[in-house]
């Protein structure tokens, strides 16, 4: 039982991303999107789209590392993309929540999670390139679905999405294509500050 117990008392902390709110609004607009549901959303469209990754990846491994990326953001808040002064203290907020939530698991689970969570981080296998493409790209489809809002209400300049985007094609080049379409047509309406 008590490795029950803290099964179930890890899924009872995590469920707290329900209430972690991003900066992108979902696809209606009506209001910004909350962690669980961009989790639940790239899980989605690992499952959906992994054929167009550039390389071979373990699906279900992909998915698992996609549902628990931001865990940490129930201790260390969601950080926007954009936020220059947010992400200088990012990574050390991300570990010491980490630490402790991971830890809410029995060993074996926790260190295992802890080192999917660190090899999204890392970026480096092909299941994290392409997590973090999907992560990349989910927002620019949302953005683009509800008419650049969140873009325009922060004013974002093309020079920080091409920046954050980087390292994006590294996981798909189909789905950064697709995203660039959309980017370069939010720029060519002003939704995007040039």
């Amino acid at each position: 039982m008590e490795r029950l117990e803290k099964q179930m008392n890890f899924l009872m902390e995590v469920d707290k991303l329900k209430e972690i709110t991003r900066q992108t609004y979902i696809s209606s607009g009506k209001r910004l999107e909350d962690d669980a549901e961009h989790s639940w959303s790239l899980a989605l469209m690992v499952a959906l789209l992994s054929e167009h990754a550039n390389e071979k990846i373990d699906v279900a491994k992909t998915m698992l590392m996609v549902l628990i990326h931001d865990i940490v953001e129930i201790d260390a808040g969601d950080t926007y993309a954009y936020d220059d002064a947010g992400n200088l203290t990012k990574r050390a907020r991300e570990v010491a929540a980490a630490d402790r939530i991971f830890a809410i698991l029995p060993e074996d689970q926790g260190i295992y999670l802890r080192s999917l969570w660190e090899e999204f981080e890392e970026g480096k296998t092909p299941e994290a390139k392409f997590a973090l493409t999907v992560d990349k790209v989910q927002p620019i489809t949302l953005n683009d679905h509800t008419e650049g809002r969140a873009w325009r209400e922060h004013e974002v300049h093309i020079d920080k999405i091409q920046k954050r985007n980087e390292h994006t094609a590294e996981g798909s080049e189909a789905l950064w294509k697709y995203a660039k379409r959309l980017i370069d047509k939010n720029v060519e309406i002003g939704n995007i500050k040039k």
